[in-house]
């Protein structure tokens, strides 16, 4: 599954990174939703994972870096019937982008967002990024991190985040189910991935997380946000993979007070209005 949505473009992530196993789970799940390509908006920010939309033939927003998350609730909002899906890595969501990762699960704007955590700063060579271990020696903190690694899971669950899911990008079959359950919760759904860097991760390995990461089992209480929020701090000598929570309440879009009527991109916006606009912004810029 997935050759539907191949663009043919040129991939220039290294060879054995995580993102190809990503990409492919991200096919798969579109694939899944029987939409069809003008359907599906795919948006990222920058960074080696935000090249991901590039690689599916679907709609495509870059955003600016850490500026994904306002892009994709912003087409939501003017198209309710797209399917919205924002993709990019743990330094742009997390990092440049952790106050609009923040307050997006606080809207419950219904979009899903996957993040490929690698720990890493891919794209610019190796640096900490906000995931990174304590200790760990990226190109910049050669005495290692001293800050302590954002936990988005917990967040997540601490905000009310109503689908919280972890992933593996080496298993891309899992982790597309995730996605496809994701994309199809009313509300913000989240799924953090767990992406190794070949490159300039050598902690985080294929091999680590296959000795630490484990699959929930199928009687795991999906209800229980206690038992969820515990699950979130689990780290290093076990890693839970699946879907911790779930609980749906209303989107920002149903209880919008100014949405009511037909969405905006079916709405007619004579000529003259713009014009009328764009006439005063020049005024007052005098």
């Amino acid at each position: 599954m997935g050759e539907k949505f191949d663009t043919g473009v040129e991939n220039t992530w290294c060879p054995g990174c995580g993102n190809f196993g990503i990409l492919n789970a991200v096919k798969k799940a579109l694939e899944a939703t029987g939409k069809e390509k003008h359907e599906i908006v795919l948006v990222s920010g920058i960074g080696q994972a935000a090249k991901l939309p590039h690689y599916v033939d679907v709609n495509v927003f870059n955003g600016l870096h850490g500026r994904a998350l306002p892009a994709a609730a912003a087409i939501k909002m003017a198209n309710p019937s797209l399917t919205v899906v924002v993709t990019s890595g743990d330094g742009d969501i997390y990092g440049e982008g952790g106050n609009h990762f923040l307050h997006n699960i606080r809207r419950n704007v219904d979009i899903a967002l996957f993040v490929h955590d690698n720990q890493v700063y891919g794209l610019t060579k190796g640096q900490a990024s906000p995931t990174s271990n304590v200790g760990w020696p990226g190109s910049l903190q050669r005495a290692g991190v001293i800050s302590e690694p954002f936990p988005p899971l917990a967040v997540a669950m601490a905000l009310g985040c109503g689908f919280v899911a972890r992933g593996f990008a080496g298993d891309p079959d899992f982790t597309a189910d995730l996605m496809l359950q994701a994309i199809r919760f009313p509300g913000f759904a989240f799924v953090d991935i767990l992406q190794p860097c070949v490159t300039f991760n050598k902690k985080n390995t294929y091999s680590w997380y296959g000795k630490m990461a484990y699959k929930l089992p199928p009687d795991h209480d999906v209800t229980n946000r206690g038992k969820a929020f515990e699950l979130a701090l689990e780290w290093e000598e076990r890693i839970p993979l699946g879907v911790l929570y779930r609980k749906e309440r209303p989107t920002f879009g149903e209880m919008h007070p100014q949405i009511p009527g037909p969405p905006l991109s079916d709405r007619d916006t004579p000529e003259e209005t713009v014009r009328g606009l764009l006439r005063r912004r020049l005024t007052a810029a005098g």
